[in-house]
């Protein structure tokens, strides 16, 4: 019964980070990876299209709305969020 209990000098040393890290991330299973990697990588690629979908049909309004965003500038910003999206997702299958 003595041997199981540990000594002040081991509770007082501090555990590694990296032991803590590697014991927290059994946490997640195979099906919640792919799940959750599915869903940002849809949700990219449903950004993408349908950003781009969205910039072709009022394009004139853009145009002609003066604004100092043009086309470039507003496709350059959907294809940051498809591409953090899409990173996101990769990352998610991985970790």
């Amino acid at each position: 019964m003595a041997k199981d209990i540990p000594s002040i000098h081991a509770l007082d040393k501090p555990e590694r980070l990296e032991d803590l890290l590697r014991q927290d991330r059994g946490d997640d299973c195979l099906g919640c990876r792919i799940v959750g990697g599915g869903a940002f990588l849809g949700l990219a690629a449903y950004s993408y299209f349908s950003g781009h979908s969205q910039l072709e049909k009022q394009q004139a309004q853009i145009l002609a709305s003066g604004s100092r965003f043009g086309m470039r500038s507003r496709r350059l910003g959907i294809n940051i969020i498809s591409l953090s999206l899409a990173w996101l997702g990769v990352w998610r299958l991985t970790k």
